[in-house]
């Protein structure tokens, strides 16, 4: 065995046979751009004396930690050029490391071009998203940050993982040495085929990183192919119900998810549909500078307001509909003190997000054994990321949906001119409206929800229940209120039935063949209408 700093000579040579997930690790190849835990691994594979190869930068850092170290050169016959793009690109190293150890032909292939066997590489990437996602990089620095030889080691290592191994995560150090010094120099089949199946996702990952980069830079519309890579950030209780298993995954080198910086101080582990419901509830609160409470149910809101307070945001959006309130995902975007705490504590909540708690108001709330208390201190700006969608076999792409119209872009359809206070409400109505499942019609008096109707195939069906909830629990407030729709109404009769029932304002994206029959009938009423010539469905 050679101690540190000492040159090994006594070398194994040639490509020894060996049975899938019996080869004894005599020689590695270390080649990292994240030096983290990289001396430690080294001292310990030299101490199972194993022999270590290594390249540019990383030899540097071992001979100067005193430890044993062949460079790549001495082992291919070949130098590293071209400022060390060219370092291990060469058939010595690949067929050290592809060489099947129980086919007699390539161990023939071995002896003849005296091959030398690699059993184990280690290796992690050039830092390619972490260059791009500095902000300030060149083109040419981001280019440079590409990675051809780590990938390829890779991939060749896990391809042949029956008898070479592969470490790509320093995580993983610690681990693979601990069953190398119990197990005489082996790794197990078994913890082969799980290196490998991570080897690969790490190639994947770094080839969807930049694969997007240059369709982003290539392209003006969509590219004819679109690849992302996905990274679990944990486990959930259940899916869509509780017989389906779950977990959540971030979309590689997007500047934000979910639940980034997300501390979940009270409660069970999420859920599919919680994480479904606090995506939504994040969504529509984003959209308010001012204080602001969603309360989300099956993925559409029932109730959303602003206020003076947190507490008063929250008030108001419960009231919109108690019922459906219940057992909801609440976001809100102001601090919750204990008179907030405490009006929160008299409902049943499965989730609650805010962006921090009072010492007083966890003593409230974590009175309640099953809400989920989770913390956003520092909100991140809304996304505006493309997003997609499942379907049978494929995904569907899209740009992300912002309700970008401002009331100077707008149009009055009626005869009348909207008030201050109608113009508003509608306003408040229509950023909401976008949250709300098609066909979605949102009634709304004072920065505040009153009545919502969802998920509807008829549109006025969706006017009908949305007087319904606010006939139901805010019936005073009905008469002159507003009213949005996400689509234009293709008929009279929704608009008839909302004036019916009290509301004076209405705001639509107009476009329907039938626009001077549905503005008569506003006209008829002395309501206002006004177009905004954009819809916002929501599938």
């Amino acid at each position: 065995m050679a101690s540190e700093g000492e040159l090994i000579t006594d070398r194994p040579t040639g490509v020894e046979c060996a049975a899938a997930g019996e080869v004894r690790v005599r020689r590695a190849l270390l080649s990292v751009s994240d030096k983290h835990g990289l001396v430690e691994l080294a001292r310990g594979l030299c101490e199972l004396g194993i022999e270590i190869v290594s390249t540019g930068g990383t030899a540097r850092e071992l001979a100067e930690a005193g430890v044993a170290v062949r460079s790549i050169e001495d082992f291919t016959g070949f130098p590293e050029i071209m400022d060390g793009r060219v370092k291990t690109l060469h058939p010595r190293l690949y067929a050290g490391l592809l060489a099947r150890r129980d086919e007699p032909e390539h161990l023939r292939a071995a002896q003849e071009q005296e091959i030398e066997q690699v059993d184990l590489v280690c290796v992690n990437l050039y830092p390619f998203e972490q260059t791009v996602a500095r902000g300030d990089a060149s083109a040419e620095e981001i280019v440079e940050n590409i990675d051809i030889g780590g990938p390829t080691m890779i991939r060749a290592a896990a391809k042949n993982a029956a008898f070479a191994a592969v470490v790509v995560d320093p995580a993983d150090y610690g681990r693979v040495l601990g069953e190398l010094r119990e197990s005489e120099g082996r790794l197990s089949l078994e913890s082969r085929k799980g290196l490998a199946a991570k080897a690969f996702a790490c190639t994947a990952r770094y080839d969807a990183a930049i694969s997007a980069w240059f369709a982003r830079h290539t392209y003006e519309g969509f590219p004819p192919s679109w690849s992302e890579a996905y990274e679990k950030v944990s486990d959930l209780r259940y899916g869509e119900n509780p017989h389906q298993s779950a977990a959540f995954y971030a979309r590689v080198g997007s500047p934000t998810h979910l639940m980034a910086g997300v501390t979940q101080l009270h409660g069970k582990e999420l859920s599919f549909n919680n994480l479904l419901d606090l995506s939504s509830a994040r969504e529509l609160v984003e959209d308010f500078e001012e204080a602001a409470c969603a309360i989300v149910k099956h993925n559409n809101p029932c109730g959303c307001a602003i206020g003076e307070s947190g507490r008063e945001a929250y008030e108001r959006a419960f009231a919109c509909d108690p019922q459906s309130a219940y057992g909801g995902v609440i976001a809100v975007n102001r601090r919750v003190d204990r008179a907030f705490a405490e009006a929160l504590s008299q409902q049943f909540i499965e989730v609650l997000l805010a962006p921090g708690f009072d010492t007083e108001a966890l003593e409230v709330l974590q009175a309640k054994k099953n809400v989920r208390l989770l913390e956003l201190p520092d909100w991140p700006a809304p996304s505006r990321d493309l997003e997609s969608k499942a379907v049978i076999g494929g995904q569907l792409l899209q740009s992300r949906d912002v309700v970008s119209e401002t009331r100077a872009q707008m149009r009055v359809l009626s005869a009348a001119e909207p008030s201050e206070t109608q113009w508003r409400d509608m306003l408040f109505a229509w950023k909401v409206c976008r949250h709300v499942r098609s066909n979605a019609i949102v009634i709304a008096a004072d920065g505040a929800t009153i009545g919502i109707g969802a998920g509807q195939m008829s549109r006025v069906d969706a006017v009908r229940i949305a007087v319904e909830k606010a006939s139901s629990f805010r019936p005073e407030q009905r008469p002159g209120s507003a009213l949005a729709s996400d689509a234009f109404f293709p008929f009279a009769d929704g608009p008839q039935l909302a004036i019916d029932a009290g509301v004076a304002a209405i705001v639509q994206p107009g476009g329907s063949v039938r626009d001077e029959e549905v503005v008569a009938a506003v006209d008829a009423a002395g309501a206002v209408m006004v177009a905004t010539d954009r819809r916002h469905f929501r599938h």
